[in-house]
């Protein structure tokens, strides 16, 4: 394929799309994250798209919400390495809210097989995805339908939450950064979920790296209420996302990231673990608070200090948690 053919391709999967992932572009186009990145450089300067960490957006800072349709399509196996470690972190018995978004569905799927969970949502997706589980009670929001993403919201929504107490959230967005947390490009969605975290213990994001760093119109969860963070390897040469990551852990918010086995991300206080297998249970119990003195990040990284070799620092990190 020409270069000009790619970069019409690009453009019209972005605008079809809202965002797209340079993983997603390089398969679609058959070529290299490599040449998929000098291509979005190239159409960033004709001011047809804008470029993120790892992806390119419409033109425009805050973009629009792509629908479920778009979403659906857009970083699977990211979403699904994601939705395997965050199930890990739910107990048999627990009571939850879960958001709406594509990535909260594939966690809905997973924790079909966790006895006795009682999950709140205002997602039709997520209530769909455990219709049938056995021994899993599932209870709705009231509110008025958002069909873009088959979401409850409004007054209804947020009215049916008071009172209600769960031990945690799993919630996605449209964008997450250290700065101001999670956001949403929607207003309606934005109010719902304040509600579903004000309502829990705990929050857990859920959100793949092409998210980190992108900022969209409203917050929904300020970096101070995540408790963690739950995403997945970002490409080697996207040093942005690595750096969000580092700020967030500085901030106190337990990181998890599903890698693959060559070993531990490169950032301190980065949780890497394998896909396939469980993240480390380090989350604080419901009801306890969270200690913003010494993070993980800071904690992991005051261990590190002093000039060691990369080999050295890799067995110390790897001895640090051992205990």
């Amino acid at each position: 394929m020409f270069a000009a053919e790619r970069r019409q391709l690009i453009l019209e999967m972005v605008r079809a799309n809202g965002a797209v992932s340079l993983r997603e572009l390089a398969r679609v186009v058959q070529t290299s994250e490599v040449t998929v990145r000098r291509d979005v450089r190239a159409l960033e300067a004709e001011g047809l798209l804008d470029r993120r960490h790892g992806g390119a957006v419409l033109p425009g800072g805050f973009t629009r919400e792509s629908g479920f349709p778009q979403k659906s399509h857009l970083a699977t196996a990211e979403k699904t390495a994601i939705a395997d470690l965050a199930a890990g972190l739910v107990e048999e018995g627990e009571a939850i809210v879960v958001g709406a978004g594509t990535t909260t569905q594939e966690l809905a799927r997973r924790l079909a097989r966790v006895p006795g969970l009682t999950v709140v949502t205002n997602s039709l997706l997520v209530a769909q995805a455990l219709a049938h589980a056995n021994r899993v009670e599932v209870v709705m929001t009231g509110g008025t339908l958002r069909g873009s993403n088959y979401a409850l919201v409004g007054s209804g929504a947020e009215q049916s939450l008071q009172g209600l107490r769960v031990s945690r959230a799993f919630l996605s967005g449209s964008g997450l950064t250290a700065e101001r947390g999670l956001s949403t490009s929607n207003m309606l969605s934005a109010s719902v979920d304040r509600a579903l975290v004000q309502a829990a213990a705990e929050v857990v994001v859920l959100a793949d790296h092409t998210k980190l760093g992108t900022d969209t119109m409203f917050q929904t969860v300020p970096t101070d209420v995540i408790t963690r963070l739950v995403t997945d390897e970002p490409p080697g040469h996207d040093d942005r996302a690595a750096t969000e990551l580092q700020a967030l852990a500085d901030q106190g918010v337990q990181i998890t990231v599903a890698g693959d086995a060559a070993g531990p991300s490169s950032a301190p206080g980065v949780d890497s673990v394998p896909a396939g297998r469980q993240p480390r249970r380090d989350v604080p119990l419901p009801g306890q608070r969270r200690n913003h003195g010494a993070g993980p990040g800071q904690q992991l990284r005051s261990a590190l200090l002093g000039e060691q070799p990369p080999g050295e620092r890799a067995a110390r990190v790897a001895d640090l948690r051992r205990r």
